[in-house]
């Protein structure tokens, strides 16, 4: 599901680096809808878009059901550093899975996973890193994959903040999400993330059903199994929903072109065109990692997450670009 030369390059650099869901508070009720955003700029252009496109009767209204709006994952929604969360459950899979495969211990690439050799993860290049991935995401039905996605979400640590994956989503963008929502928009994620990755999950965490997930997949195979009917996961690569795959996904299973984007890296780029290079109101915003202390500062160099065309393009084309350090007053819920 990551057969793709943006995605590969990424997965390529993230080698290198080698309890509780947070609450989405409702947005009704509300003083102020995001509380986490610092007053300025870039909070007062957000509630501007929204609410010119919900007053009834003006030049702008857009009707409730074309109210859509799509967001990246990975850097968007929840941290990306210092490896991509879906690679950090590929490698505890593969120390799961070792144990019934005891030659791992000579081979490699599995080899480096154990022996936590960073030096030599990084130097595998995209064979090894596909083959990491193949390991430990096919081979089973898509059921059996969910639930081990979800225990991992349950008990896996991030190794900077030793707390669960799923505390370092961003409370600015939760209330986003929930502003959104409460003012008529469907929110889909729109990630390069494996779609059966992210399903498990997404509901709990961003409070978007799994129906509204898009995102890269493998194929499946169906079976029947005496009278239970199984999907396989296979090694084969079906879709890629990253760079330019981001606006053939949101036509092929959304539907509709969205009023309203969010990225933050050159993968979405298509993505915020897509959006906004058309007739009528649309808003795109990219979030720029600019924080070092409370989460990570990187743009157009760093091997996950680059962002630098897109960086280029956003004033050209007038897109948001939402300083992380000086424009979110917190940038994890357990920050509060």
């Amino acid at each position: 599901m990551f057969n793709h030369p943006t995605r590969r390059t990424t997965l390529l650099g993230l080698t290198a680096a080698i309890g509780a869901f947070p609450r989405i508070g409702p947005a009704f009720g509300q003083t102020d809808p995001l509380p986490s955003w610092n007053d300025g700029p870039a909070k007062q252009a957000i509630v501007s878009f929204v609410t010119r496109v919900t007053t009834q009767g003006g030049p702008d209204f857009v009707p409730v059901e074309q109210r859509i709006a799509t967001f990246d994952n990975d850097g968007t929604l929840w941290s990306e550093q210092p490896v991509y969360f879906q690679f950090a459950y590929a490698l505890d899979r593969i120390r799961v899975m070792s144990k019934d495969h005891p030659d791992w211990k000579d081979k490699q690439p599995y080899k480096a996973v154990l022996e936590g050799d960073h030096a030599t993860l990084a130097a595998l290049g995209d064979k090894g890193t596909m083959e990491l991935m193949a390991a430990t995401h096919t081979g089973m039905t898509v059921d059996a994959f969910g639930k081990d996605v979800a225990d991992w979400m349950r008990t896996a640590r991030h190794p900077r903040f030793n707390r669960p994956y799923s505390d370092l989503v961003y409370q600015p963008m939760l209330e986003l999400l929930a502003y959104l929502r409460a003012n008529g928009f469907k929110a889909f994620i729109v990630s390069g993330g494996g779609v059966e990755f992210m399903r498990p999950w997404v509901e709990k965490i961003y409070g978007i059903p799994p129906e509204q997930v898009v995102g890269s997949s493998g194929k499946v195979e169906y079976r029947l199994v005496g009278d239970k009917p199984e999907l396989l996961k296979l090694s084969q690569i079906e879709f890629v929903d990253d760079g330019p795959g981001k606006p053939a996904g949101i036509n092929r299973f959304i539907g509709r072109r969205p009023v309203f984007a969010a990225g933050n890296s050159d993968g979405d780029l298509q993505m915020l065109q897509w959006t906004t290079l058309n007739d009528g109101p649309n808003f795109a915003m990219i979030v720029h990692h600019t924080d070092a202390a409370r989460e990570w500062a990187y743009d157009r160099t760093s091997s996950i997450g680059k962002l630098d065309k897109a960086l280029d393009e956003a004033p050209k084309r007038g897109w948001l670009v939402v300083d992380m350090k000086s424009d979110w007053k917190v940038i994890y819920p357990f920050q509060k």
